[in-house]
């Protein structure tokens, strides 16, 4: 008998697979191996800048385009996992995933680096849909399912903690490109042992897969994004009013096109469903209140404060305590005291951190930025967890790749949208510095790039001038990520009584599913 046929029969007879949480051990290595990949730029930047030398623009590029291609490609992934298997799938990226990033190690020029990260995108959309999807498909038991939603998001953070401590020590000793290869291991691990112990899950009657709208959708996303991102960088032109009206006419042609088939890439009528779309809203304007800040911040702790690379990394650790604690106790207390509830406190714990930000500067001590951090990961282990396990369980197993999808897709949208408006906060307060008089005006434009650029081009100053201009540099940046930590504390304080009403009388399922 096969893997598979032996995991549906268990589940007729039980609702449970014997083999479940050894399939979870596997699922979580791919979760590490994108969260690693994701932590380990922001500590890399510095070292990067120096060595690429990319301009404040590339250097923006670099950081969001990783999650441009993501949020384009996921549901049209997690749609070809429920068709093709989600097993095949996930090893297929992960493969890939692993030869992509040999290729972000050795890239030799900004232009070379951003091709690669975006092909690291187009790997990195089959990981995540297809370990949540298999996830529903494998848990059949809501309160086990809970639990294991609270490993995968708890693998999530970790792997957030060991990139940067990792990655913090390849980086004392080795070049900024080592950071990369720490990928092919986990990716080496996964593939063969998830060969050998994953069970295969797709719907057995998706229909064909649909490559008019996989373009409408990869077209549409990628569009609105860079609209937003050169409007928020360059200010409102014809370019940028030409991409959101071609984003936006994909987008809603992609609709359109989801009601007329028989066999949708995406059922877009989920979205009727108040918790469903509660919970998405609620994950997409998190990480973008967010992910901004946390871009920016391994820059502060080692360009304005001084910290090595390794010390940084360190000093990054209690967000993913504070998430992993809170990751594994979500489900159980969204049942004793309601999903809105702890969606809404995790959401305003985040808030209340970014706030308390807001008051950074050069010499401020450590005690704060930990505390900050640390509130960050409880909140966000609470609403990340919760908000998760409501969109899989509102829609049926054989949908679970595309509802992943959506899921994943509002994560990586926020990302880069944070990123880019948040990001482009931060470059334009801090460009907005004046160098001492006697700088030369080619150093000073380099300086004005971005502040591992004004590091960089002090080098080639006498140290009175190079500490004037830098010190100004780092004033500067700092006053930006205030603002940016309150823009996003406002956006995370809305988004709590949002959620609030959006999520009123949403439950958690109990009964096991057969």
């Amino acid at each position: 008998m096969s893997r598979t046929a032996q995991l549906s029969r268990t589940q007729g007879a039980e609702g449970k697979s014997p083999g479940r949480w050894v399939a979870l051990s596997v699922l979580v290595l791919a979760v590490l191996l994108v969260a690693v990949d994701a932590t380990v730029l922001g500590l890399a930047t510095p070292a990067l800048s120096e060595d690429l030398k990319p301009s404040g623009t590339q250097l923006l590029w670099i950081g969001d385009i990783y999650s441009f291609v993501i949020a384009g490609l996921l549901v049209s992934m997690g749609s070809l996992g429920d068709r093709i298997g989600r097993k095949k799938l996930l090893l297929i990226g992960a493969t890939a995933f692993g030869g992509v990033s040999v290729l972000n190690a050795y890239a030799t020029s900004p232009e070379m680096m951003i091709v690669a990260r975006a092909l690291l995108g187009v790997a990195g959309a089959t990981l995540m849909p297809s370990t949540l999807a298999l996830i529903r498909n494998i848990f059949h038991d809501p309160r086990e399912r809970s639990l294991a939603i609270g490993i995968w998001g708890a693998a999530a953070s970790a792997g957030a903690a060991i990139g940067p401590v990792v990655g913090g020590a390849l980086l004392q000793y080795f070049w900024w490109g080592s950071v990369f290869l720490i990928n092919l291991p986990v990716m080496m691990v996964l593939v063969l042992v998830g060969s050998k112990l994953l069970p295969e899950s797709k719907n057995p009657v998706a229909g064909p897969w649909d490559l008019f709208s996989v373009a409408l959708s990869l077209v549409g996303v990628i569009a609105v994004v860079y609209a937003v991102k050169e409007a928020a960088t360059h200010g409102p032109s014809w370019e940028v009013w030409g991409f959101a009206v071609l984003g936006a006419g994909a987008l809603y042609l992609f609709v359109r096109r989801q009601f007329t088939l028989a066999s949708p890439l995406l059922d877009v009528r989920l979205f009727k469903h108040r918790g469903f779309s509660g919970a998405v809203l609620a994950d997409l304007l998190t990480v973008f209140g967010l992910s901004g800040l946390v871009f920016f911040l391994s820059q502060f702790l080692q360009l304005v404060q001084g910290r090595e690379p390794l010390e940084a990394g360190l000093a990054e650790l209690p967000a993913a305590v504070g998430a992993v604690v809170t990751g594994l106790l979500a489900g159980r207390f969204a049942r004793r005291y309601s999903v809105r509830v702890i969606v809404t406190v995790g959401l305003g714990a985040i808030g209340i951190a970014l706030a308390a930000l807001t008051v950074l500067h050069k010499e401020t001590g450590y005690p704060l930025i930990g505390a900050a951090l640390l509130l960050v990961g409880l909140g966000a282990g609470f609403s990340f967890t919760v908000t998760a396990d409501v969109i899989l369980s509102s829609v049926p197993k054989e949908q679970a790749g595309s509802a992943s999808a959506v899921s994943e897709t509002a994560y990586e949208l926020g990302a880069a949208l944070g990123i880019a408006l948040l990001g482009s906060i931060v470059t334009g307060v801090y460009q907005g510095f004046t160098a001492p008089a006697s700088v030369p005006a080619p150093v000073a434009d380099a300086a004005h790039e971005s502040l591992g650029g004004a590091v960089e081009a002090s080098k080639a100053l006498d140290p009175h001038t190079a500490a004037q201009m830098v010190g100004a540099a780092q004033e500067a940046f700092v006053d930006g990520l205030r603002l940016a930590a309150g823009v996003g504390a406002a956006v995370l304080l809305a988004t709590a009584v949002a959620a609030w009403f959006l999520l009123k009388g949403q439950e958690l399922q109990d009964g096991i599913e057969h």
